[in-house]
């Protein structure tokens, strides 16, 4: 040991024994004691004041978590995960069955020309891509040929199965968004989410709920443009959305 080091150690005995002598025994762990209070005091105040994440914050994680996700088959085929877009508060949360060949060569959801219609759908409510929230019952493509991603035409609706696996991150996204009102597209996500058996042209348009949110069925945007007769029975549907928006009823 360096000679340094001992006086360092002598020094430190020297103020230990006066400290004793002059408030005795109990003083001096008193004193060591507030200081410990003191520290844990100070130790608490910092846990407490962490900010919890917020919306647009628990989005990009639980993103994070879809883009490594290899729940289910698609995952393994899938050249983009398409996880959803919009605004992380939106009233009104639009929700498709599942993405096909542009939105899984982009990773963005409703691009395609059935995307482009539902855009002008939006549009005509007043309303943009920006301020409402669009995603999938499935975030990955499911596929005729899951060998070919690169195939025009190779699009299917996704599976029961697909659909369960997958489902739970659509719930953790509505439960951070938060919206007031869903409007289903197609018949593949009004079923799985409302775990029903009817039609899509019987149950369009009336009002139901999914855990806690209003919810109203409709037409997906790709049936439109194969039967552009059913646009006025969408724009009766999206009637009722836009109304139950401005005056919180239906």
């Amino acid at each position: 040991m360096k000679q340094s080091e001992y006086l360092k150690i002598l020094n430190f005995a020297k103020t230990t024994l006066e400290d004793y002598n002059n408030w005795g025994e109990t003083e001096v762990y008193k004193s060591s004691q507030e200081s410990s209070k003191k520290l844990i005091s100070e130790e608490q105040q910092k846990t407490f004041t962490v900010k919890p994440l917020n919306a647009k914050e628990q989005l990009y994680n639980l993103r994070q978590q879809v883009k490594d996700c290899k729940a289910c088959p698609l995952g393994t085929t899938r050249l983009n995960a398409v996880f959803g877009e919009g605004f992380e508060n939106a009233d009104l949360m639009f929700i498709g069955e599942g993405p096909g060949y542009d939105e899984d060569h982009k990773g963005e959801p409703f691009i395609g020309k059935a995307g482009q219609l539902l855009t002008k759908i939006i549009e005509a409510m007043g309303q943009t891509r920006d301020t409402v929230y669009i995603a999938n019952i499935v975030k990955c493509h499911p596929m005729i040929d899951p060998s070919n991603p690169e195939k025009r035409e190779n699009d299917r609706p996704p599976a029961p199965l697909e659909m369960q696996v997958c489902k739970r991150y659509l719930d953790m996204q509505i439960d951070i968004i938060k919206p007031k009102i869903i409007i289903t597209l197609g018949a593949s996500s009004t079923k799985c989410l409302l775990n029903s058996e009817e039609s899509i042209s019987r149950i369009r348009g009336t009002l139901q709920e999914y855990n806690n949110v209003k919810l109203i069925p409709t037409y997906h945007p790709a049936a439109l443009l194969r039967n552009p007769s059913l646009k006025k029975f969408v724009w009766e549907d999206m009637k009722k959305v836009m109304h139950f928006l401005s005056t919180g009823e239906i």
